[in-house]
């Protein structure tokens, strides 16, 4: 079995880091990672593609002002796809910004992962986002390889105590939020960000245009709250969830 090894980025941070294989099962990594004590787990899914400037600074500070204080709050293990771009991004920045401590997983599939002083293994890969915690490099050169465990990671440390947020998306979004409803996870939807968010806020008014987005409404899992309102709101069900199951 393998064994976690530090990777250095070069603002000077380490993190965690544990290459597995398809037959690895999650508590092992998590007890590898000495993470295996029951805690809430928030995953984030999505991106920030063609957003405005204005709806970019909201959706930044929703990051820095609500999603980062709840996880330390909570100590929270928050689980995402751990590449520097979108929604990753913003969730280590705003991890770093707070001084947090909070467990920030990124997984990301092996063949996409361009580690610190190496070379892309693929013109596809993308470079891991520098202030998270700990990273698990999973089996698959495809974006998506990922998606079955972010949501399998988030289930064995949260034991059900967990939700996941979905902000704008694209292709992979949409694995990635099927995963969280086949694991019986809630799913708030920031409406107003664009693309598949938008798509699924349109699905539960009334106004499905995709297939996918209808299928996942049925589950009654999802949820959307508006990006202009999205602070207090967010806040809100998210202590509920969490106060509920503790």
């Amino acid at each position: 079995m393998s064994r976690p090894f530090k990777i250095s980025f070069s603002n000077g941070l380490n993190a965690e880091t544990i290459q597995v294989d398809a037959s690895t099962a999650p508590e092992f990594i998590l007890h590898q990672f000495a993470l295996e004590k029951r805690r809430p787990a928030i995953v984030v899914i999505g991106g920030a593609s063609k957003l405005g400037a204005a709806d970019f600074n909201r959706l930044q500070r929703l990051f820095i002002e609500v999603l980062a204080p709840l996880a330390q709050k909570w100590q929270a293990v928050v689980v995402d796809g751990g590449t520097d771009a979108g929604v990753m991004r913003l969730m280590g920045q705003a991890r770093a910004m707070i001084g947090a401590d909070f467990p920030l997983v990124g997984i990301v599939p092996i063949g996409l992962a361009t580690l610190p002083d190496q070379s892309a293994p693929s013109s596809e890969a993308a470079p891991l986002e520098p202030h998270h915690s700990h990273f698990v490099l999973v089996p698959g050169s495809s974006w998506g390889d990922e998606s079955g465990w972010i949501a399998k990671l988030a289930t064995a440390v949260s034991d059900s105590v967990s939700v996941t947020i979905l902000v704008n998306g694209g292709e992979v979004t949409w694995k990635d939020a099927s995963q969280s409803v086949k694991a019986d996870r809630s799913i708030i939807v920031v409406a107003g960000t664009g693309r598949t968010a938008d798509i699924l806020a349109a699905a539960l008014y009334g106004d499905a245009k995709d297939a996918r987005a209808e299928a996942l409404v049925a589950s009654g899992l999802v949820r959307a709250i508006d990006l202009e309102a999205a602070a207090e709101t967010l806040t809100a069900i998210i202590e509920d969830i969490f106060a509920a199951k503790s």
